[in-house]
């Protein structure tokens, strides 16, 4: 599985982005794609995730309700919809994919930044 993220940019607190993932690949439906994040000096962590094949979602709490993961698997494409957006928020955002029980992701996008000015 190959991914592309872009759709990161600056925005002000109280502000929307779409994050947007192009997928190319084969037998998607064994995925998990998830969107994690890396805030500067933080460790990476989990933003969102859906079962391609389903389009099960699930979420990290300090996000549930301000986020949005969807899919359109005719077009291979993942979104994240970022509301409410706040300083916290300021990461590198990386796309990426798992197979359906793995504990890792193994393969990954590069980041598209995004910059929430306060």
């Amino acid at each position: 599985v190959q991914l592309q993220a872009s759709g990161g940019g600056l925005v002000q607190a109280g502000g929307s982005l779409r994050l947007s993932c192009a997928v190319s690949g084969h037998t998607l439906a064994r995925y998990v794609m998830g969107w994690l994040r890396q805030a500067p000096g933080k460790q990476r962590e989990f933003v969102a995730s859906l079962t391609w094949s389903e389009g099960i979602t699930a979420y990290a709490d300090s996000v549930k309700g301000r986020f949005t993961v969807s899919r359109d698997r005719f077009k291979k494409t993942m979104d994240l919809r970022v509301n409410n957006l706040k300083p916290e928020d300021t990461a590198l955002y990386y796309c990426a994919a798992k197979v359906r029980g793995a504990s890792e992701y193994t393969s990954w996008g590069q980041g598209t930044l995004v910059t929430v000015s306060s």
